[in-house]
């Protein structure tokens, strides 16, 4: 694992909060619960409209790796990257002994925006958005980073009072599906925002879906309604 100085748009808060939390990433029944139980829908997701096999892949703010070992296994040839470095370091340790051959590197978007533009068929940005101070910083950077034609996709927060009321009283005091304080209400993203920072890194949007929870039945599933999580994929113009 590459080590690269840290760049201004992070929140070293929310570098410690998930650090702290690493040793549990790859407990299925662990803080990250949540995060095993929608990969595959995700994952499904994707590849659906960016098929993953053979092509080169970026997972911005990768964490554990668990959405990048998994496209990984699709075939994909995955980059992944994040600051915090010991969830960096509990992803390369699975890798290993899954078998499974990722590329993991601790350095900030924009840092590799300006060493590798146009690199990467697919670029994934997930659960990530909400926890940096400039989001569209971000979004303008895994635009840098995709290749003309390439797909782009992110997943976050709208922020209404129905997402205050699922996404953090209900997921986080309630129902304790995530740890307290994992959100800020002020942080989240309404699709509107998304898509004007999308538009000026010069991305077009391909399609939207809500990522919905059932607390009765505890299943997960994808839908139209994105009130409270929604995942947007852009497409980069060819000629860009």
């Amino acid at each position: 694992m590459r080590a690269e100085p840290r760049a201004g748009n992070v929140d070293q808060g929310e570098l410690l909060k998930f650090s702290a939390l690493a040793s549990r990433w790859w407990d299925p029944n662990s803080d990250f619960k949540p995060l095993h139980r929608i990969n595959p829908l995700r994952l499904g997701w994707i590849d659906g409209l960016c098929p993953l096999a053979g092509i080169k892949a970026l997972d911005v703010g990768c964490g554990g790796g668990i959405l990048a070992e998994a496209m990984a296994q699709k075939g994909a040839t995955v980059k992944g990257i994040d600051l915090a470095e010991k969830p960096l370091k509990v992803a390369e340790l699975h890798s290993l002994e899954s078998g499974v051959t990722l590329d993991y590197e601790r350095i900030a978007t924009e840092a590799l925006a300006a060493r590798e533009p146009g690199r990467y068929a697919l670029v994934t940005c997930m659960e990530m958005l909400e926890h940096v101070p400039d989001p569209g910083a971000i979004v303008s950077a895994c635009a840098t980073l995709a290749q003309p034609g390439g797909t782009v996709v992110f997943s976050t927060l709208n922020r209404n009072p129905k997402s205050f009321l699922f996404a953090i009283v209900g997921a986080e005091y309630i129902l304790r599906l995530l740890p307290r304080g994992t959100h800020e209400y002020e942080k989240f993203i309404k699709p509107s925002e998304l898509a004007d920072y999308a538009r000026a890194a010069g991305l077009q949007l391909l399609q939207m879906v809500g990522l919905h929870y059932n607390p009765f039945t505890q299943v997960y599933s994808l839908g139209r309604n994105v009130d409270v999580n929604y995942i947007m994929a852009f497409r980069k113009s060819d000629t860009a």
